[in-house]
């Protein structure tokens, strides 16, 4: 009878263990990642039976690969990029209808960096009211792929620009030009919504 404690042991012995054929390490590491690798297919996909299909196929695809996995990386970030591409070709299958939006003149790779807040670290309680939320979500869903692939992975899991470079197998620079592109597009949209919804508080009163 096994004693090993897997639930215990850190995710590169796991991952030891699982290359060597134990089932039992595997499925440790399954346990372990299996919530927020749905967040994350769930946050690219915003379908809940999409994301649970997404998740199996990432782990299938983690299971057969692991043979393959080298410690050169972590094996969270290692997932997470299986998770990501498994997340994106099932997006990819049903974006038939996908629309990008209009491409702000800022989208130039050279253009001057504008002062963008970092929405990873504004309360969204405080941003986004329920009607606010649903424009946001609208906006996140018109985002060319790549931009939005690597805003979710930044502004929403909390990745450092190094972590989603790996993950999205880009240069750090690469990503700090996608985010700061997907920031414009987003924030854009957001400041058209306020707008309009102040010109709508304010609009002409009827005298009596």
């Amino acid at each position: 009878m096994s004693t090993i404690k897997y639930r215990e042991l850190p995710d590169v012995d796991l991952v030891r263990l699982a290359q060597e054929g134990d089932t039992r390490a595997f499925d440790e590491l399954v346990v372990r990642y299996r919530d927020k690798v749905y967040r994350l297919s769930f946050k690219i996909l915003r379908h809940e039976d999409d994301a649970a299909e997404a998740l199996q196929d990432a782990f299938l695809s983690a299971f057969r690969g692991l043979k393959n996995f080298k410690a050169e990386s972590t094996f969270s970030t290692w997932l997470y990029r299986v998770a990501t591409n498994a997340s994106l070709m099932k997006y990819r299958k049903r974006r038939d209808d996908h629309v990008s939006l209009e491409q702000s003149q800022s989208y130039q790779t050279d253009a001057e960096p504008l002062a963008i807040p970092d929405w990873s670290q504004q309360p969204l309680e405080e941003l986004l009211d329920t009607e606010t939320r649903e424009i946001m979500e609208e906006g996140l869903r018109k985002l060319p792929e790549d931009l939005r692939t690597v805003f979710i992975l930044r502004d929403e899991e909390g990745h450092s620009n190094a972590e989603v470079a790996e993950i999205l197998d880009l240069s750090v620079a690469a990503v700090k030009s996608r985010l700061h592109r997907a920031r414009i597009v987003l924030r854009d949209r957001l400041d058209r919504y306020f707008k309009d919804r102040i010109n709508r508080k304010d609009g002409p009163r009827v005298r009596r």
